[in-house]
């Protein structure tokens, strides 16, 4: 059954590609089905890779292969809650290792330009302490950051 909202992610003819990285790099997720155009499009030729349906966390998704007249901004991003230092690490180098770009505070880039936020569950919890000076100190060490190190937010949270 096809769900009721389903994201759309724009890319310039390489959405399978993309997708197969996603369903490779992390859990509940898969390619489902690839469509081929029917007919000539602006980017492209009858015959060729249209939409790829796909999940990324068990989110459904579909890629379009719309060429390049829209680029992905950090407008929109995946957040992934990771739940210790092992899996923050793997993901993060996964998409910067595959051809991506650190940013700041836990946000990194994939090389088809789609962002991510790789968030440790840690760095949630430590941002809403009710001990605002505790939430302050750890907000504070997150912003020096790119990839977020739990022991140094932890540290920073106990003051």
């Amino acid at each position: 059954m096809t769900p009721k909202n389903t994201i759309c992610l724009w890319y310039d003819r390489n959405a399978l590609e993309a997708a197969t990285f996603y369903a490779a790099t992390f859990p509940d997720s898969e390619v489902k089905a690839v469509h081929y155009a029917p007919g000539d499009f602006p980017s492209g030729k009858e015959g060729d890779e249209l939409t790829v349906e796909f999940t990324v966390l068990g989110i459904p998704c579909i890629g379009l292969n719309g060429g390049p007249a829209f680029k992905q901004s950090e407008a929109f991003s995946f957040q992934v809650a990771t739940d210790d230092q092992a899996e923050t690490d793997r993901l993060w180098n996964a998409i910067v290792g595959n051809g991506g770009q650190e940013s700041a505070c836990g946000w990194c880039k994939d090389k088809w330009g789609l962002n991510w936020q790789i968030t440790p569950r840690a760095l949630t919890d430590a941002v809403a302490d009710p001990d605002r000076a505790a939430a302050k100190r750890a907000f504070n060490a997150m912003m020096e950051m790119r990839k977020i190190d739990i022991a140094t937010i932890e540290a920073a949270r106990r003051g």
